[in-house]
């Protein structure tokens, strides 16, 4: 029962169109191209331990997002083909 529940709950991430989704996370992991793409950036001030202040914190959550729901999509897509019984 639980699975079918997840299963409706994540409808809408297999129904988002696969391209938009790729040009999005694309976008947003290289925006801004100079000086530095945030993402890049974020992720070194976190590895460095300087990532402190919340506009960081968020900036670093919303460069990532379209990235990590592009990975979960695919993973989600083609991952089901092999844990199918």
């Amino acid at each position: 029962m639980c699975r079918l529940r997840q299963r409706n709950a994540m409808r809408w991430l297999d129904q988002f169109p696969l391209a938009v989704l790729v040009v999005l996370a694309l976008w947003m992991a290289v925006a801004p191209i100079t000086p530095e793409p945030h993402l890049i950036e974020k992720l070194r001030m976190l590895s460095q331990g300087q990532l402190s202040r919340p506009l960081d914190m968020f900036d670093l959550c919303l460069h990532s997002a379209p990235l990590l729901l592009l990975v979960w999509r695919l993973w989600r897509q083609f991952g089901r083909r092999s844990e199918s019984p």
